[in-house]
Protein backbone atom coordinates (compact mmCIF):
# COMPACT_ATOMS: atom_id res chain seq x y z
CA UNK A 1 0.00 0.00 0.00
CA UNK A 2 1.41 3.12 -0.83
CA UNK A 3 0.81 6.64 1.36
CA UNK A 4 -1.12 8.89 -0.82
CA UNK A 5 1.08 12.36 -1.75
CA UNK A 6 -0.51 15.16 0.62
CA UNK A 7 -0.80 18.47 -1.40
CA UNK A 8 1.53 21.54 0.38
CA UNK A 9 -0.15 24.13 2.18
CA UNK A 10 0.11 27.15 1.11
CA UNK A 11 1.64 30.08 2.87
CA UNK A 12 -2.16 31.51 3.87
CA UNK A 13 -3.03 28.01 5.05
CA UNK A 14 0.33 27.84 7.21
CA UNK A 15 -0.24 31.15 8.57
CA UNK A 16 -3.82 30.37 9.46
CA UNK A 17 -2.89 26.84 11.22
CA UNK A 18 -0.08 28.66 13.16
CA UNK A 19 -2.48 31.23 14.45
CA UNK A 20 -5.13 28.70 15.77
CA UNK A 21 -2.01 27.36 17.62
CA UNK A 22 -1.22 30.06 19.75
CA UNK A 23 -1.06 29.97 23.01
CA UNK A 24 -1.20 33.58 24.83
CA UNK A 25 -0.80 34.56 28.27
CA UNK A 26 -3.95 34.69 30.01
CA UNK A 27 -5.66 38.65 29.07
CA UNK A 28 -3.27 39.23 25.89
CA UNK A 29 -5.44 38.76 22.65
CA UNK A 30 -4.05 37.08 19.59
CA UNK A 31 -5.99 38.13 16.19
CA UNK A 32 -5.05 37.48 12.67
CA UNK A 33 -5.83 40.71 10.41
CA UNK A 34 -5.39 41.08 6.65
CA UNK A 35 -2.19 38.70 7.27
CA UNK A 36 -0.25 39.70 10.46
CA UNK A 37 -0.36 38.23 13.60
CA UNK A 38 -1.69 40.38 16.06
CA UNK A 39 -0.62 40.34 19.67
CA UNK A 40 -1.98 43.05 22.34
CA UNK A 41 -1.54 43.25 25.98
CA UNK A 42 -4.83 43.64 28.23
CA UNK A 43 -6.48 47.08 28.24
CA UNK A 44 -5.95 49.80 31.03
CA UNK A 45 -9.17 50.56 33.06
CA UNK A 46 -10.43 53.56 31.06
CA UNK A 47 -10.39 51.54 28.47
CA UNK A 48 -12.63 48.89 29.91
CA UNK A 49 -14.47 51.62 31.58
CA UNK A 50 -15.74 53.25 27.93
CA UNK A 51 -16.97 49.80 27.05
CA UNK A 52 -18.93 49.62 30.18
CA UNK A 53 -20.33 53.33 29.53
CA UNK A 54 -21.20 51.90 26.17
CA UNK A 55 -22.55 48.75 27.39
CA UNK A 56 -24.88 49.77 30.18
CA UNK A 57 -26.55 52.29 27.41
CA UNK A 58 -27.49 49.73 24.59
CA UNK A 59 -28.65 47.09 27.48
CA UNK A 60 -31.02 49.89 29.37
CA UNK A 61 -31.91 52.13 26.35
CA UNK A 62 -31.99 49.77 22.78
CA UNK A 63 -35.38 49.18 21.08
CA UNK A 64 -34.06 45.66 20.61
CA UNK A 65 -33.12 43.40 23.41
CA UNK A 66 -29.15 42.90 22.71
CA UNK A 67 -27.05 40.39 23.82
CA UNK A 68 -23.32 41.40 25.00
CA UNK A 69 -19.97 39.91 24.43
CA UNK A 70 -16.40 41.31 24.92
CA UNK A 71 -14.71 37.32 23.97
CA UNK A 72 -16.38 35.99 21.17
CA UNK A 73 -13.94 36.35 18.08
CA UNK A 74 -15.43 37.01 14.55
CA UNK A 75 -14.26 34.82 11.22
CA UNK A 76 -14.55 37.58 8.84
CA UNK A 77 -13.47 37.91 4.83
CA UNK A 78 -9.80 38.78 3.76
CA UNK A 79 -9.16 40.76 0.70
CA UNK A 80 -5.97 39.40 -1.41
CA UNK A 81 -4.93 35.88 -0.43
CA UNK A 82 -4.41 35.92 3.14
CA UNK A 83 -5.90 33.68 5.29
CA UNK A 84 -9.68 34.23 6.77
CA UNK A 85 -9.48 37.58 9.13
CA UNK A 86 -9.83 36.68 12.84
CA UNK A 87 -10.62 39.30 15.00
CA UNK A 88 -11.87 40.12 18.54
CA UNK A 89 -13.69 43.26 18.71
CA UNK A 90 -14.03 45.27 22.12
CA UNK A 91 -17.62 44.49 22.00
CA UNK A 92 -19.93 42.44 19.51
CA UNK A 93 -23.98 43.62 19.78
CA UNK A 94 -26.48 41.05 18.74
CA UNK A 95 -30.02 40.64 19.17
CA UNK A 96 -30.94 38.12 21.45
CA UNK A 97 -33.01 36.52 19.80
CA UNK A 98 -30.53 35.55 17.61
CA UNK A 99 -28.30 34.13 20.49
CA UNK A 100 -25.35 34.27 18.56
CA UNK A 101 -23.12 33.46 21.17
CA UNK A 102 -23.80 29.74 21.93
CA UNK A 103 -21.32 27.17 20.92
CA UNK A 104 -17.47 26.46 22.22
CA UNK A 105 -15.70 27.69 19.62
CA UNK A 106 -14.00 30.83 20.38
CA UNK A 107 -14.79 31.93 16.93
CA UNK A 108 -18.30 32.85 15.22
CA UNK A 109 -19.37 34.29 11.91
CA UNK A 110 -20.34 38.19 11.78
CA UNK A 111 -23.71 36.65 9.87
CA UNK A 112 -26.38 38.81 12.88
CA UNK A 113 -24.11 40.88 14.70
CA UNK A 114 -25.50 44.26 14.36
CA UNK A 115 -22.99 46.14 16.14
CA UNK A 116 -19.17 46.15 16.53
CA UNK A 117 -16.99 48.14 19.18
CA UNK A 118 -13.54 49.35 19.23
CA UNK A 119 -11.87 51.60 21.81
CA UNK A 120 -8.21 52.42 20.77
CA UNK A 121 -5.56 51.75 22.89
CA UNK A 122 -1.99 50.55 21.88
CA UNK A 123 -2.17 50.41 18.12
CA UNK A 124 -4.91 53.30 17.05
CA UNK A 125 -4.49 52.54 13.67
CA UNK A 126 -5.69 48.89 13.50
CA UNK A 127 -8.46 50.25 14.86
CA UNK A 128 -9.17 53.19 12.83
CA UNK A 129 -8.27 51.71 9.45
CA UNK A 130 -7.32 47.76 9.43
CA UNK A 131 -9.99 46.41 11.83
CA UNK A 132 -12.86 49.01 9.92
CA UNK A 133 -11.56 47.04 6.55
CA UNK A 134 -12.68 43.73 8.06
CA UNK A 135 -15.79 44.79 9.53
CA UNK A 136 -16.76 46.07 6.49
CA UNK A 137 -15.92 43.09 3.88
CA UNK A 138 -17.73 41.22 6.82
CA UNK A 139 -21.18 42.96 6.12
CA UNK A 140 -20.86 44.13 9.92
CA UNK A 141 -24.04 47.08 9.43
CA UNK A 142 -22.20 49.30 12.23
CA UNK A 143 -18.92 49.95 13.65
CA UNK A 144 -18.78 52.62 16.43
CA UNK A 145 -14.83 53.52 17.34
CA UNK A 146 -14.26 55.16 20.43
CA UNK A 147 -11.17 57.00 19.77
CA UNK A 148 -9.33 58.18 22.90
CA UNK A 149 -6.48 60.00 20.83
CA UNK A 150 -8.61 62.20 19.20
CA UNK A 151 -11.43 62.47 22.20
CA UNK A 152 -14.20 61.48 19.05
CA UNK A 153 -16.72 58.92 18.89
CA UNK A 154 -17.39 57.50 15.15
CA UNK A 155 -20.41 55.46 13.65
CA UNK A 156 -19.72 53.73 10.61
CA UNK A 157 -22.77 52.37 8.78
CA UNK A 158 -23.38 51.30 4.99
CA UNK A 159 -20.30 48.40 4.21
CA UNK A 160 -19.81 47.76 0.96
CA UNK A 161 -16.32 46.06 0.07
CA UNK A 162 -13.49 46.97 1.99
CA UNK A 163 -14.85 50.01 3.92
CA UNK A 164 -18.59 51.60 4.89
CA UNK A 165 -19.80 54.23 2.95
CA UNK A 166 -20.77 56.46 5.72
CA UNK A 167 -19.54 57.74 9.11
CA UNK A 168 -21.13 60.13 12.21
CA UNK A 169 -17.98 61.70 14.40
CA UNK A 170 -19.26 63.26 17.57
CA UNK A 171 -16.67 65.07 20.26
CA UNK A 172 -16.96 63.37 23.33
CA UNK A 173 -19.76 64.73 25.19
CA UNK A 174 -22.09 64.99 22.50
CA UNK A 175 -24.89 62.65 21.52
CA UNK A 176 -24.38 60.10 19.24
CA UNK A 177 -27.35 58.43 17.17
CA UNK A 178 -27.62 54.63 16.82
CA UNK A 179 -30.00 53.60 14.39
CA UNK A 180 -32.06 50.73 14.35
CA UNK A 181 -32.30 48.03 15.81
CA UNK A 182 -30.89 50.37 18.98
CA UNK A 183 -32.89 53.98 18.11
CA UNK A 184 -31.65 55.62 20.65
CA UNK A 185 -29.05 58.62 20.86
CA UNK A 186 -25.70 57.66 22.48
CA UNK A 187 -24.59 59.59 25.26
CA UNK A 188 -20.93 60.19 25.79
CA UNK A 189 -20.86 62.82 28.30
CA UNK A 190 -19.20 60.65 30.49
CA UNK A 191 -16.37 59.88 28.49
CA UNK A 192 -14.65 62.99 29.07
Amino acid sequence: MTAMAHEPLTQAEVLLEGFLALDTPEGFRAELIEGDIVVTPPPDGDHEDYIGLIVSQVVRRSRTDMQFSGNKGLKLRSGGHCPKNHVIPDGTFAPAERRLYRGADPWMPCTGVAMVLEVTSTKPEADRETKRRCYARGGIPLYLLVDRETAMVTLFSEPEKDDYLRSLKRSFGDALPLPEPFAFDLDTADFI
